[in-house]
């Protein structure tokens, strides 16, 4: 069956993943299953989405029920399950208002598209559209968050690019500086740790000097929390460990556990600026993905989040100094290891001995499920150390 599904793949499928040789048909928690039957143990989550794992019951049941009375109305009417997942968001934030869409890259539009309107808005004009982010960022795949994000090779092909973005060193408050002192940004963007860019966390030092800048010239602060955020770093979100609330921020991925989601939370500042008919999606807060998300965030506890904490010391304490690792870096359950070996060729090799990892840009990158038994992880990463060192 697997080579049947791998030639249609090849037929039918846009060539625009590189895919690994195995096809997954099944999963429980952090196990998933081959055409074959074998067993894998899950280090990648789908890339941060699978929160709680494969086939997770609780999700299931919640999905099953919404889908079963009400899978879909449209914006145009009220629905239960969007305005009670964005009263959790906002009573668990601080935040003032959701627009929900159906992606990261969803989410940092609608961030983008916010900014820009409330500079207009206070303005009067375009003079203060440009938005500064880091280099080395990653901020989505459409052609405006592929202008925001900050690395040259994904400003290639597709041009013209949305213009109105400039990019700073990460790590560098004077780069941030000599821009915002120019006198036309509204905002800075900011990954906590640049995920893509190879699980690379910024310092507080740097975080905090990025804020007072942005304060001081009359900015905003926007946090892309797509792959930080739902409590990857060990708190629900990762701006929570570094002393400040943003203006805006958006999220995705684990926050519909498996369905297309993403949201984009509005503070005090901006919680007005959005008006009738200047955004809007066509699934954007659907019941079915928002009721999954629920039964995600209502999970997402204190002992939950002291696991994640724990569980990813273990993953660096344990990887750290390891033969073949160079160093280890990242927050929680997300972290990155630089390998004597490149990377593909390390999660090739994983995959064989039946563990899943992902790569970002020259590094391993794990991202496991947050409740991941001790047991499974134990047992992964001694593996993982075997194909390290080799």
């Amino acid at each position: 069956m697997d080579m049947d599904i791998k030639a249609l793949d090849k037929k039918y499928i846009a060539n625009t993943y590189g895919r690994a040789d195995v096809v997954f048909v099944s999963g429980r928690g952090a196990e998933v299953f081959d055409a074959d039957g074998r067993r894998y143990i899950d280090l990648g989550a789908g890339i941060a989405v699978n929160a709680f794992g494969l086939a997770d019951p609780v999700w299931a049941a919640a999905v099953a029920e919404q889908a079963s009375r009400l899978q879909h109305m449209s914006n145009l009417y009220y629905t239960q399950p969007c305005v009670k997942l964005a009263e959790m968001l906002c009573r668990r934030t601080g935040m003032k208002k959701v627009f929900f869409g159906n992606s990261g890259a969803e989410a940092n539009e609608c961030a983008i598209k916010t900014a820009r309107k409330w500079a207009f808005d206070k303005y009067g004009d375009e003079s203060r559209a440009t938005i500064i982010t880091l280099k080395n960022s990653f901020h989505g795949r459409t052609i405006t968050t592929l202008a925001a994000t900050g690395q040259d090779a994904f400003h290639t092909k597709f041009g013209p690019f949305t213009p109105g973005f400039v990019y700073a060193s990460a790590q560098d408050a004077g780069e941030v500086r000599a821009l915002a002192e120019k006198g036309d940004c509204c905002a800075v963007m900011l990954e906590l740790i640049q995920g893509e860019g190879g699980v690379v966390p910024l310092t507080r030092q740097y975080v905090d000097e990025v804020v007072k800048i942005a304060r001081e010239h009359e900015m905003l602060v926007i946090v892309d929390e797509v792959q930080t955020g739902n409590g990857r770093t060990g708190t629900l979100y990762a701006y929570q460990q570094f002393g400040f609330t943003p203006d805006i921020f958006s999220t995705a991925k684990s926050l519909g556990g498996g369905l297309p989601l993403g949201a984009c939370l509005l503070g005090e500042r901006v919680e007005h600026t959005l008006g009738a008919g200047d955004h809007g999606s066509t699934f954007g807060g659907n019941p079915v993905a928002c009721a999954g998300a629920l039964s995600i965030l209502e999970r997402i506890d204190d002992a939950l989040l002291e696991g994640v904490r724990r569980k990813g010391e273990y993953i660096r304490s344990a990887l750290s100094g390891a033969k073949g690792v160079q160093s280890v870096t990242g927050m929680g359950l997300m972290v990155g290891i630089l390998t004597d070996k490149p990377a593909g060729e390390v999660a090739r090799a994983a995959l064989r001995r039946g563990v899943v990892v992902l790569t970002a840009h020259e590094k391993v990158r794990l991202l496991p499920p947050l409740n991941i038994t001790d047991e499974q992880l134990r047992e992964a990463v001694e593996i993982l150390k075997e194909v390290i060192g080799e």
